[in-house]
């Protein structure tokens, strides 16, 4: 997953979906300023939906994780179907303002210049609240089963926004690299069960590995909350190596 995309909608201009780290945003302001060089019209959105950040060392506020994906899919469809640059950008805003994510790893991902894991994990320990850049996360706990991992994902995304309103949510279970399907899954089920019993309906789902964290172990709850046209931009075609339906 690229740290910004740009979305072609008749020659209109560009958006940039930033993830909120520092260097990100620092590097897509000197590619904005390049592209306004060349006279190309440039909106950017900056994304920042781990609710995890308390008080980050790495970024200026939350950090952009999985829900990316989300921001990406929803703002391109915008696009495709032929809205203007400050209607993707208002999509996009939107989709940031009711994104949220929580991330657990069981490993840490080796950052390939570090040549070594970004932080250390006994074999009966699990990070909460991991970045996607090898960041260490919130607190770290003893390993638990899947239904007791999976509450400490969604409680903090539900306490950080009311999900039980509105057209439901969608909801995104998220490999970190080295996490096999079939336990993505599993921990798919926790999480709608306590979503269920919240009161949050789910209207979309998606499972698997889409913006990782090389070789961590682990994964991350994304919620959405959706109304009619965002649902309905979810659901419209897509045809890439990451996401592919409808086509």
């Amino acid at each position: 997953m690229q740290a910004g995309t740009r979305l072609a909608n008749s020659g209109a201009g560009v958006v940039h979906i930033v993830k909120n780290y520092t260097g990100d945003v620092l590097n897509f302001e000197t590619a904005v300023e390049l592209a306004e060089a060349d006279d190309i019209e440039v909106s950017t959105v900056i994304v920042n939906d781990d609710v995890a950040v308390q008080d980050s060392l790495y970024t200026a506020g939350r950090r952009g994780v999985a829900g990316t994906v989300c921001v990406e899919k929803i703002a391109g469809a915008a696009a495709e179907r032929g809205d203007d640059l400050a209607g993707v950008t208002a999509v996009a805003e939107r989709v940031i303002a009711n994104v949220r994510t929580m991330g657990v790893a069981l490993e840490a991902c080796t950052v390939p210049h570090a040549g070594q894991p970004s932080f250390d994990l006994t074999d009966d320990e699990i990070e909460i609240g991991i970045g996607i850049h090898g960041e260490p996360g919130r607190r770290r706990v003893p390993i638990a089963p899947a239904r007791e991992v999976a509450r400490m994902l969604v409680e903090p995304i539900l306490d950080d926004l009311d999900f039980t309103a509105g057209d439901g949510v969608i909801a995104f279970v998220n490999g970190l690299g080295a996490t096999p399907l079939l336990e993505l899954y599993l921990m798919y089920g926790e999480v709608q069960a306590l979503l269920e019993k919240a009161g949050v309906r789910v209207a979309r789902s998606l499972v698997g590995p889409f913006i990782t964290s090389l070789d961590m172990a682990g994964c991350s709850v994304t919620l959405l909350k959706v109304d009619d046209e965002l649902l309905g931009l979810w659901d419209a075609p897509v045809r890439t190596p990451g996401l592919r339906w409808g086509v």
